[in-house]
């Protein structure tokens, strides 16, 4: 049978002018954004010049109509409008596409009503243009509300205002009286934005009005925006429910084994998202639009490429930018077979294999010393399982070790619990050290399947002997056989190869470079220490990687990561206001 016409333009490649279009409405929502921003920001520097003011009171003189102020006020609040925006167009939301489609149409019409300048017209106009033909890009649902989203908005909204503001009052000095101070201008600046005159004199009724116009504009926007986010409904934090603990245990006690991070993903400040089977799942937390997973999927890797399809169809869903840390090979694998997620290596596991360990050898003389002269310090260890411990006594080390802890933000995401105590966690493993019967230090470890331990929480008395620790995980290992352990997942060496390869005789300017970096950064975070802790006991060193969509992404990843991981902490008095402590 010959082909019918339909079918062959069916078949038929496709055009050049088809790829392009393609091409362009694949990346047009960044496009876009970057747009909406050039264009916002021309919006507010055009509104600080005279002649524009000056081009609004010649159109409006002859009609008797004192619009100027009206006239600055609405662009400048236009062109603020734009730029907070076009972070919403980058994440494709369809309300900040809407919003953004009455903005521009408002700009427009107030650019014809000021005169006849064809640039000017034209620049909005090719953004509303660009914002209808790819509309169908602009899908994702809006965030769940949030108060700290709002606060975000009211100070970035504040700060343009100020900004502007002074940009005013220094870039039109001749009308203003005197030469006011910093501090006198800036207090003008907040009288203005509630629609009050404040110390600074101001000659010209135009420009004042247009200066305190532009302001009131500010602040009245400022309001209306927070009230709108602060006052709308909210969705609660991410939780893990009863029911989804249960299946993720049930997957554990058969696939738990494949991943020492498994049990991690029992935090309950963690959402879960499913394979169509159930045969797998992906746990993960939003963190600054960033939907952050950590360690592999839980369950049957046959199953991983359904939970992935279901977590990147979430993940479009809500505009969130995808992210996994810690996953091993084969995740990284295949989050980027089934997600298109790139991976770099982040770290090292070190893992303990317990039938090879022995403190013998020239290798592990550190270790062995200093087991040797905190034993004589008269330190004893108990590891025991955590049903085995009597209630009032896990009372007490509960109690000790949030005294040991003291005001210190409690960190770990990717590889910490962060819970002690809990009924359902009978299966962990705790480690007491005690010298003449006072507590001293504890460790504690969650389950790795049915023959692993992953230690969770090291805590000692800073006034303990050194190499407490040491201590503590050597007799972990020696208890392991009675416990029916034969491997121990120790902390996690964050970009160990460097730190490892920088300091050998032969490293390149730029390997070694990267190790001074990372030695820096080590002041603050716990980098080499860990680094050179985990070496002592030669461990098995497993990878561990960083998938993400694209190297632009990499920043915005990682502020996500340090804050996850309470490496970066927001203000207290900025939680208790917010009701968020």
């Amino acid at each position: 049978m010959l082909p019918t016409a339909q079918h062959e333009r069916a078949s038929a490649p496709p055009t050049a002018f088809a790829r392009v279009r393609t091409g362009y409405v694949s990346f047009s929502p960044r496009v876009i954004s970057a747009f909406a921003a050039i264009v916002g920001l021309l919006t507010l520097v055009g509104a600080l010049r005279p002649a524009e003011r000056g081009r609004v009171h010649a159109m409006t003189d002859p009609l008797g109509i004192p619009a100027t102020a009206a006239a600055v006020a609405v662009s400048a609040v236009a062109g603020l409008l734009l730029l907070r925006l076009a972070a919403s167009l980058r994440k494709r939301k369809r309300a900040g596409w809407l919003a953004s489609v009455a903005v521009t149409a408002i700009l427009i019409v107030a650019h014809l009503l000021k005169g006849h300048r064809l640039l000017e017209v034209l620049t909005p106009l090719l953004l509303l243009i660009m914002l209808l033909t790819a509309r169908s890009q602009f899908r994702a649902k809006a965030d769940p509300a949030s108060r700290w989203f709002a606060a975000r908005v009211f100070l970035q909204f504040v700060a343009v205002a100020v900004l502007y503001g002074m940009a005013m009052l220094y870039l039109d000095s001749d009308r203003v009286v005197g030469n006011p101070s910093f501090w006198a201008r800036l207090e003008e600046v907040g009288y203005g934005m509630v629609g009050l005159n404040g110390p600074v004199g101001i000659t010209g009724e135009r420009f004042s009005d247009v200066f305190h116009g532009t302001l009131l504009g500010f602040g009245l926007l400022t309001v209306l925006a927070v009230a709108w986010l602060v006052l709308r409904p909210s969705e609660p934090p991410c939780r893990l429910t009863a029911e989804n603990e249960t299946r993720l245990r049930s997957l554990l006690d058969r696939q738990g084994g494949r991943d020492s991070l498994g049990y991690f993903a029992l935090r309950r400040d963690k959402s879960v998202v499913w394979s169509p089977t159930g045969k797998a799942a992906i746990t993960y937390r939003v963190v600054q639009g960033v939907a952050l997973v950590s360690g592999d999927p839980i369950g049957d890797p046959e199953a991983w490429p359904g939970a992935m399809h279901a977590y990147r169809r979430l993940v479009d869903e809500y505009g969130w930018t995808p992210a996994v840390i810690g996953c091993s090979e084969l995740g990284a694998i295949v989050f980027r077979r089934e997600c298109g997620l790139a991976a770099i290596e982040l770290g090292d596991e070190a893992i303990v294999d317990v039938p090879d360990f022995s403190l013998e050898g020239r290798a592990m003389r550190g270790v062995r010393q200093a087991c040797t002269r905190v034993c004589r310090a008269g330190y004893d260890v108990q590891v025991r399982r955590a049903r085995d411990i009597d209630p009032d006594e896990f009372s007490e080390l509960l109690r000790v070790a949030a005294a040991w802890r003291g005001a210190a933000v409690e960190r770990g995401f990717s590889m910490a619990l962060s819970r002690l105590g809990d009924a359902t966690d009978a299966d962990c493993v705790i480690a007491t050290a005690h010298q003449d019967g006072v507590l001293r230090g504890m460790l504690h470890f969650v389950p790795w399947g049915l023959d692993g331990l992953s230690l969770d929480l090291m805590r000692r008395d800073r006034s303990a002997d050194n190499g407490l620790n040491e201590f503590m995980i050597a007799r972990v290992v020696e208890a392991c056989p009675s416990l029916g352990v034969r491997r121990v997942s120790l902390n996690f060496a964050v970009f160990r190869d460097a730190i490892e390869r920088g300091e050998k005789i032969g490293a390149g300017p730029v390997l070694r470079a990267w190790r001074g970096v990372l030695l820096f950064l080590s002041r603050w975070w716990q980098i080499e220490s860990l680094y050179r802790f985990n070496v002592k006991f030669r461990p098995a060193w497993q990878p561990r990687f960083l998938s993400y969509p694209a190297t632009r992404d990499l920043p915005r990843i990682a502020i996500a990561a340090l804050e996850a991981e309470a490496f970066l902490v927001r203000p207290h008095l900025l939680k208790r206001l917010l009701g968020r402590a």
